[in-house]
């Protein structure tokens, strides 16, 4: 593609390795941005350097988080007894938007992937054994959920993770897994249909 100008293309160039975004859509925000006023792509701009440069982890959980503490963790309406388990943000952002979880969440920052290198080192497992073990800043844990990924990889992490927490005597659960809601059973695949049946509950 013959670019207009060595800094549209740059632009795009930037913008498509962006995730889900192509050359095309790149060329499509970099017009877009070109026809705003420059103050607010300078603010865009602005927003998306202080994100990178100023964004921390919190020193508990790992989630993201604006200072020391994320406001999960900060926040003193939430459960310390109940600590939920999850792979990266993303994750968390998930669980929040359904309101129903109120407790408090431990960021692993991966799974165990011994085909590409990841061990139970690379992950904030250890931390999240202090968490349970020390009970500290007045946590008194009694439930770890871990919602993890139903994969080989989820599974494995999830695995190691029972085994270290058994020991210290905490309620280890995992959460449901069965046919989504105004799904069709004839579509599910047999590993998910049979955890429905097996996972069964009382019908109230």
């Amino acid at each position: 593609m013959n670019y207009p100008s060595r800094l549209i293309e740059d632009a795009v160039g930037e913008i498509s390795r962006l995730p889900g975004i192509g050359k095309k859509t790149a060329l499509r925000l970099a017009l877009h941005l070109l026809k705003r006023e420059e103050e607010q792509t300078r603010s865009l701009a602005e927003a998306i350097v202080n994100m990178r440069t100023k964004t921390s982890y919190c020193v508990k959980c790992h989630n993201i988080a604006d200072g020391q503490l994320c406001n999960i963790c900060s926040n003193p309406k939430r459960d310390a007894s109940i600590i939920c388990v999850v792979v990266d943000t993303r994750d968390v952002l998930a669980i929040e938007a359904t309101s129903q979880y109120k407790g408090l969440y431990h960021v692993l920052g991966g799974i165990i992937s011994p085909l590409e290198g990841i061990g139970p080192s690379d992950l904030h497992i250890e931390s999240l054994l202090t968490r349970v073990e020390n009970q500290e800043d007045g946590e008194h844990v009694a439930e770890i959920i871990l919602a993890l990924n139903p994969t080989m990889e989820g599974d494995t992490t999830a695995f190691y993770l029972q085994k270290k927490l058994k020991v210290t005597g905490v309620k280890v659960s995992t959460i449901a897994r069965g046919i989504p809601i105004g799904g069709d059973l004839e579509y599910a695949d047999e590993i998910t249909l049979g955890r429905s049946i097996v996972s069964r509950v009382a019908y109230d």
